[in-house]
């Protein structure tokens, strides 16, 4: 089994572009600025509006220390995911978590700059603990509509037909290195970063975010494909309350 060590794989320079697609074929989540009554929501709740312009210099480093192996497809109902094998693991400063699975977003929902794209992806880590309050981190990858996606396209047709289904994945079956053979070498290593929560229940606000400034595409077609399959499943951005975000 091949290992990769690379340094945060998912992230490039946003292009001008990219702020300027079009985003025709979804419905762009609306700015919740309060707290919604009866849930212990606190003020670093995800997602967010990411102004681009109202950054500060961060200084983070991620190694990933990953083995391309993906185990399981899963149709929960409301989203797709992808369960990763163990051993695979990932470091941020001088902090280990553990893969544990990726999941897409119909539409996104974090936006930059006011503006939303029409799939987003989660690639969700585990910090290994005997704490009651998990600890994660969390990659988000925006995709814009463009060329067909060779790493959605090896998991599309394998998805199960009937909510709440898993299906177990041959080895190589899906490989993870298509997601990052398509970007370019000289833009790794750029994201946005965030102190924030779960966007599901119970909304933990235990969460390390990094949302890569590198948009993918994914055609028309297999955005389509994820979105009648979970729906409309983006929540709405909610209110920054004072955090900052650093970029690098």
């Amino acid at each position: 089994m091949r290992q990769y060590l690379l340094i945060i794989i998912l992230g490039c320079i946003i292009l001008q572009h990219c702020t300027t697609t079009s985003n025709e074929g979804f419905t762009q989540p609306k700015t919740d600025t309060t707290l919604v009554p009866g849930l212990q929501h606190g003020f670093e709740q995800s997602p967010i509006n990411i102004i681009t312009t109202a950054t500060e210099e961060g200084h983070h480093t991620i190694y990933l220390y990953f083995q391309d192996s993906i185990k399981a497809i899963e149709n929960k109902g409301h989203t797709v995911q992808l369960d990763f094998k163990e051993g695979s693991t990932l470091i941020q400063d001088d902090t280990t978590f553990e893969f544990k699975q990726c999941h897409f977003h119909t539409p996104s929902e974090h936006l930059l700059d006011g503006k939303g794209f029409p799939l987003e992806m989660h690639i969700v880590n585990i910090m290994p603990s005997t704490d009651s309050i998990p600890q994660y981190l969390v990659i988000g990858i925006l995709f814009k509509e463009g060329k067909r996606n060779a790493f959605i396209d090896d998991f599309l047709q394998a998805i199960p037909k009937q909510a709440h289904q898993t299906k177990d994945l041959a080895p190589g079956q899906v490989s993870f290195q298509d997601l990052v053979d398509s970007i370019p070498h000289e833009l790794k290593g750029k994201f946005y970063h965030y102190r924030g929560s779960l966007t599901t229940p119970p909304y933990t606000e235990t969460v390390r975010w990094y949302v890569a400034k590198h948009i993918f595409e994914a055609s028309k077609e297999q955005i389509e494909a994820l979105h009648a399959i979970e729906g409309s499943n983006a929540r709405q951005v909610q209110g920054l309350y004072g955090r900052k975000i650093d970029e690098k």
